[in-house]
């Protein structure tokens, strides 16, 4: 059983998975940046025009990082831990500050984030989604499962 939950498949489902949600995240919010912008500046951290810079960029990281991690490039995993702790953190201030907003971890106005403005449930989320993170780079530590360099996608003649 053990040896099951340590193979190769189950390195890349669980990749599919992390990838799945940033993929659908970044799509949505992706979609209506600027209702995204809004419900980033609920959270009063950055200074106006910065908020549309932000609803742009990170969308735009979470597909790039999701396409990474599908492709197992070197980098993509420790990119997709560190954009959820910086979620956690601001998770972790909303909560702290008592906001009621939407957590703008998926589209503005998602299903999600109407019925519940929980922040609490969205840090639970992603700290479950960081416990996934974990586990990949445990496989990579004791199975010796190795992301491919950039380099191997742009040199590569099977593109």
């Amino acid at each position: 059983m053990i040896e099951k939950m340590m193979s190769r498949k189950v390195y890349f489902v669980l990749r599919c998975i992390l990838a799945a949600v940033f993929l659908y995240a970044g799509a949505g919010k992706i979609m209506d940046v600027q209702g995204f912008a809004t419900v980033i500046s609920g959270y009063g951290l950055l200074p106006g025009q910065l908020n549309y810079v932000a609803a742009v960029v990170l969308p735009l990281a979470e597909i790039v990082i999701a396409l990474g991690l599908l492709l197992d490039v070197k980098g993509a995993l420790s990119s997709y831990s560190v954009l959820l702790l910086v979620f956690m953190a601001v998770l972790a201030h909303g909560i702290n500050m008592g906001l009621d907003v939407d957590c703008g971890c998926f589209a503005p106005g998602d299903p999600e984030g109407e019925a519940y403005h929980s922040l609490r449930e969205a840090l639970l989320r992603d700290a479950f989604l960081l416990l996934g993170c974990g586990y990949l780079y445990l496989l990579r530590r004791v199975k010796g499962f190795r992301a491919r360099p950039v380099q191997a996608f742009v040199t590569s003649q099977e593109f």
